[in-house]
């Protein structure tokens, strides 16, 4: 008789175990999802945010380590996209220290700045190629000799005599180009300001554009034009950009309860199969009499 309950009861643990498992197997796990979004782009689409025009510069999804977020794409993918956009007002500008080399208009200078106490102006001199002088000179050598400390260049006069011509003497005078503090300068096709003249250096700024990127990984926040958004990947070759941020938490606390669900179900499962074992056990060891 002892046997007999004890094995209605294990069965009755098995039936309860069985029906637990069954609605863990058959349960659909809920995933992040935003069908009506409509911020959905792919791979080089274009989007406005306010007055400031958007690239999809990039899409990529790659195998990771761990789980692969809440929903979208499968799990273990991790998902990048990179938005690109140009500022058209971006502010640059560049120093020139004094006595320094610069290229301006395609030309070698130096940087000559005055010595007085507050300079509003400074001068590019040439640098004058002196090897492709010489070289152009049939007549002299093609290097400089030094004697006595100064530079002279040899010129093979036409009675066949070498005569040495100070080296200031034979160059020319280098070209000359005085700039004031405030004027306007083209510099590398941009329309530049003088906007700086100190005893060290010469400050040129201007306007012009500026190519940004901004990264963001799956259902993490970026921010375009001052606005937040949140990025989800339905799939390897989509981006959705959403600011409905309720609908994703209420998203998200339904996914925590069907886990909190599904472990229970899987903690009934378990301690049912361990009891009606327990009870298959006890019912059937040998009695002593």
């Amino acid at each position: 008789m002892q046997r007999r309950a004890a094995a209605i009861y294990a069965v009755f643990f098995i039936v309860l175990g069985a029906a637990s498992y069954t609605v863990i197997a058959t349960a659909t796990a809920p995933t992040i999802e935003f069908p009506d979004a409509e911020h959905r782009y792919a791979e080089n689409d274009s989007f406005s945010v306010g007055e400031q025009q958007y690239t999809v510069d990039s899409l990529t999804a790659t195998r990771a380590s761990g789980g692969g977020g809440h929903g979208g794409g499968g799990g273990g993918i991790s998902h990048t996209a990179t938005f690109a956009w140009v500022n058209e007002s971006a502010q640059y500008s560049e120093t020139w220290d004094n006595n320094s080399t610069v290229t301006f208009q395609g030309e070698e200078y130096r940087v000559l700045v005055p010595n007085v106490s507050d300079p509003a102006e400074f001068t590019l001199q040439a640098e004058l190629n002196e090897t492709a002088i010489l070289q152009n000179d049939s007549a002299a050598d093609n290097e400089t000799v030094k004697r006595e400390g100064q530079r002279y260049v040899v010129v093979q006069e036409e009675n066949g005599t070498a005569t040495l011509v100070p080296a200031d003497e034979y160059f020319p005078d280098p070209a000359t180009t005085q700039f004031s503090e405030g004027q306007t300068v083209d510099y590398d096709g941009n329309e530049s300001t003088i906007a700086n003249v100190s005893q060290e250096s010469v400050t040129l700024r201007w306007t012009g554009e500026k190519r940004n990127t901004v990264e963001v990984g799956n259902e993490a926040n970026v921010t375009l034009s001052g606005q937040q958004y949140l990025a989800f990947f339905p799939n390897n070759d989509t981006v959705v950009l959403t600011q409905n941020y309720d609908d994703y938490n209420q998203q998200l606390r339904a996914i925590d309860e069907h886990h909190e669900r599904t472990s229970g179900l899987w903690g009934l499962t378990i301690l049912s199969g361990l009891t009606a074992t327990l009870l298959f056990g006890l019912a059937y060891m040998p009695s002593r009499y």
